[in-house]
């Protein structure tokens, strides 16, 4: 028994010598385990083990892992070789997941004999690339810290795959996974902070804390290091968030453009990256001195290219010919020890004379912990709250690639590019490790999140924040000062209502049709209630004194009814390709808008304007002639405008300010319109059938739609972007939301209260028999009625 080896000489002196090397020091636990495996090889009769030495290797690890096993009953799922990555080390070693727990047992024992994670204890996990390459996996068991539990590498993209389906399905039911656009809502609607948005971005774009060559990124945001006092009311203060930082300064911009333009094919405009982990440690040089002793062969850098100063280190992003690199999490983080030479640390002297010792600071900083609260503070202002969606659009979204790109000055090396450089096709060795090392070493651009504009966070001070003309300051502001104390408290008891929402309780239900119920409109008193049915009739209900009136247009189904503000006329559409008006007053049909080819699905009305869906593919606008359409007199009717579709519109919404439209189609196309413009501002097909509803948020800033595929998907205004796909259990066919919460009924006739901050269905309420197909609800949210296919109306209230 050698200190790595075991030689066994046989008794017969015709059989070899056998002599088995170990990568591990031989303790005697691991002598008995190898003994074990040479009488195995020695009395099996098609011997296996010894053919290769890295089975020996498996057969070892596998037997330590096992010893390890937190519990006797535990079963083995898969077992492989991997390597587990912290800063500038990769630690090669044998991962074994079984039912309960994932194990890794690093070679060298370090920093543990066995590193063990209970499964059940897994808060996220992620696919992660590694040298440009799909081979790394992230695992953290808690749900906001930066460090994560353990960073594994694998050796092929299969075994990677197979470790995460098999983590992620065992965390199905314990976790939801969060995607870019979900964690953007969130962001948008500043229930996560500017800088937890960041943290997601940089999470979900492959940057961890544990890869020095993919640290997550941060922006500068203020460029004014030299004041006593720091003005976040100031725009100067601020840093241009719509360009990288490459091309902040014009003239160094036009030197780089010239050599830009000379270059051959493939080109690029900056010769080094923002992020790499020279600048990582550049700045950590002072907490992780090791890291930089490594990277730098022993030694620190020159004490004047040290991080000596932040007003010196932005100036010198703003000249340097080759310095670009943007900022990392720490200097908006809460720990100011990576400003502060704590360990004493002899980083040389300056030509000047002086020790590198702490950080300077700018004057308006009083100390470092008063310089990392100003720098959140920037953070978090109006002004980046404003603009930061410009630098994602560089970093992360539809300006990191293409012409977008070029046309941002926001080009760099090729090998910095997901997919610039396939190393597994390099077969010279030499060679290929050159590569990966010039990858790992230069800086890797994060991968796209974003492929379309990044949309504009929601902020107390907006006014006018479209690109387009369409978004008006009145569909994002009061109206007036003098309606701000009605409005607040009319918001209050809205928020109230539906904070309450999932304590809805039943006041009546009604069966007062003959099939099911398509429509409801109801007088402002509330006294009345009128509903539109599939038999084709009209009722008029009256919570005091039951059914009053029954009223046939045609003999086909009435598809939707609104009640006009006046409250002397309700108007119908119906599948007979009519729209239907009917005096409540004189208690008869008043007059017949004869005015598509086919079903008329959807109307609504504003400003004495008539909007008509139809399933013969388009949309009109009609303008009422008469001085009062409530009079006892035939109506005229003016064609505006005409909206062309490519399918049967099922369903419109029109935004509360009345300038822009949402339409829905038997496809499961949604479109997005300019009211004085016929042609889309955007359109995208987020259904995989017919949309049953569209409705804009209070705010106008999003379309919430809901079809025949069971989802819900949240659609950003402004930039036609598909913020969130929720899938439900069952298709959704009707409902009513404020922006976050949603009100839905369903096919199994109960009401759900989903949250789509979370995408998950907080409550559910028993309502109908059937499929809930229509529902009302109030200005101030305190009513709500829903229709089924049950032939009932239900009233409910939200109990406080």
């Amino acid at each position: 028994i050698c200190s790595k080896s075991i030689i066994f000489e046989p008794d017969d002196a015709v059989k070899p010598i056998l002599k088995v090397l170990s990568s591990y020091y031989l303790s005697p636990s691991l002598v008995a385990v190898f003994l074990v495996a040479v009488f195995r090889e020695l009395t099996d009769p098609k011997p296996l083990l010894f053919q290769n030495c890295g089975l020996v290797e498996r057969w070892i690890n596998y037997n330590v892992c096992v010893c390890s096993f937190q519990h006797v009953t535990e079963n083995p799922h898969m077992e492989c070789v991997a390597e587990m990555v912290s800063p500038l080390v990769t630690n090669a070693g044998h991962v074994c997941i079984t039912d309960c727990n994932l194990y890794f047992q690093p070679m060298n024992s370090y920093p543990d004999l066995v590193v063990q994670i209970g499964l059940h204890s897994v808060r996220r996990i992620y696919k992660r690339r590694h040298g440009l390459r799909p081979l790394g996996l992230e695992v953290f068991c808690t749900e906001n810290d930066l460090c994560s539990d353990i960073y594994l590498k694998f050796y092929s993209t299969k075994e990677r795959d197979e470790l995460y389906y098999y983590i992620a399905t065992f965390l199905e039911n314990h976790i939801a996974e969060c995607t870019a656009e979900s964690y953007m809502l969130q962001w948008q609607r500043g229930h996560i902070s500017n800088y937890q948005y960041l943290l997601h971005l940089n999470n979900l774009a492959d940057r961890s804390v544990n890869d020095l060559s993919q640290y997550p990124v941060f922006p500068w945001v203020i460029s004014d290091y030299s004041s006593t006092q720091m003005d976040l009311l100031n725009p100067a203060s601020f840093r241009d968030l719509s360009k990288p930082i490459g091309a902040l300064n014009t003239e160094r911009l036009e030197r780089l453009l010239e050599r830009y333009r000379d270059m051959p094919e493939t080109r690029f405009m900056y010769g080094s990256h923002y992020s790499s982990p020279g600048y990582v440690l550049f700045y950590l040089v002072r907490v992780a001195p090791e890291h930089m002793l490594c990277l730098q062969n022993g030694r620190f850098d020159q004490a004047d290219r040290m991080f000596n100063s932040v007003g010196e280190t932005w100036k010198n992003c703003l000249e340097g010919g080759t310095d670009f690199k943007e900022l990392i999490p720490e200097f908006y983080g809460s720990d100011s020890s990576f400003l502060k030479n704590l360990l004493g640390l002899n980083l040389g002297r300056r030509q000047g004379g002086g020790r590198v010792e702490n950080v300077e600071l700018p004057p308006w900083a009083s100390d470092p912990d008063d310089f990392l609260e100003k720098m959140r503070l920037a953070l978090e202002s109006q002004y980046v709250s404003e603009h930061l969606h410009e630098w994602i659009d560089l970093i992360f979204g539809y300006k990191q690639r293409g012409s977008e790109a070029v046309a941002a000055h926001n080009v760099f090396h090729p090998l910095t590019y997901e997919g610039g450089v396939d190393c597994d096709s390099i077969e010279d060795p030499d060679q290929k490790i050159a590569m990966l090392t010039q990858i790992l070493e230069f800086g890797q651009t994060p991968r796209q999140l974003f492929v379309t504009p990044h949309p504009q966070r929601i902020t107390p001070r907006f006014h006018n924040l479209s690109a387009t003309p369409s978004l008006s300051s009145s569909e994002l502001s009061p109206s007036s000062p003098s309606m701000e104390s009605f409005e607040d408290l009319t918001e209050e008891s809205k928020k109230m209502a539906w904070s309450n929402m999932n304590k809805l309780a039943l006041q009546s239900r009604h069966k007062i049709h003959k099939e099911a119920v398509t429509g409801i409109a109801v007088t402002l008193s509330g006294d009345s209630i009128f509903s539109t049915s599939q038999d084709s009739t009209l009722k008029m209900f009256s919570k005091e004194n039951g059914l009053q009136r029954s009223m046939s247009f045609s003999n086909m189904a009435l598809s939707s009814c609104l009640m006009l503000p006046d409250d002397k006329i309700v108007v119908c559409s119906s599948w007979d390709n009519n729209v239907y008006f009917y005096s409540i007053a004189y208690g008869r049909r008043q007059d017949t808008l004869m005015g598509h080819d086919d079903a008329v699905s959807h109307i609504c009305w504003r400003d004495d304007k008539l909007y008509t869906a139809s399933w013969d593919s388009t949309v009109k606008i009609w303008k009422c002639v008469a001085d009062d359409i409530s009079s006892n007199k035939r109506t005229q009717f003016d064609l505006l405008a005409e909206f062309e579709h490519e399918a049967g519109v099922n369903t419109l919404d029109l935004s509360p300010a009345g300038t822009l439209l949402a339409t829905g189609t038997k496809e499961g196309t949604l479109t997005l319109w300019d009211i004085a413009n016929p042609l889309p501002l955007n359109q995208l097909t987020c259904h995989s059938g017919k949309i049953h509803k569209v409705a804009f948020s209070p705010d106008s800033r999003h379309v919430l739609s809901v079809g025949e595929d069971s989802c819900l998907v949240v659609t950003d205004v402004q930039t036609g972007m598909l913020l969130a796909t929720v899938h439900a259990e069952q298709e959704q066919r009707c409902f009513c939301w404020d922006g976050n919460t949603v009100l839905s009924g369903g096919m199994s006739g109960d009401l759900s209260v989903w949250d789509l901050l979370s995408s998950k269905v907080i409550h559910k309420i028993p309502a109908h028999s059937g499929a809930v197909t229509c529902m009302w609800m109030n200005e101030q949210c305190s009513t709500i009625i829903t229709g089924g296919v049950d032939k009932q109306i239900i009233l409910w209230k939200p109990e406080y």
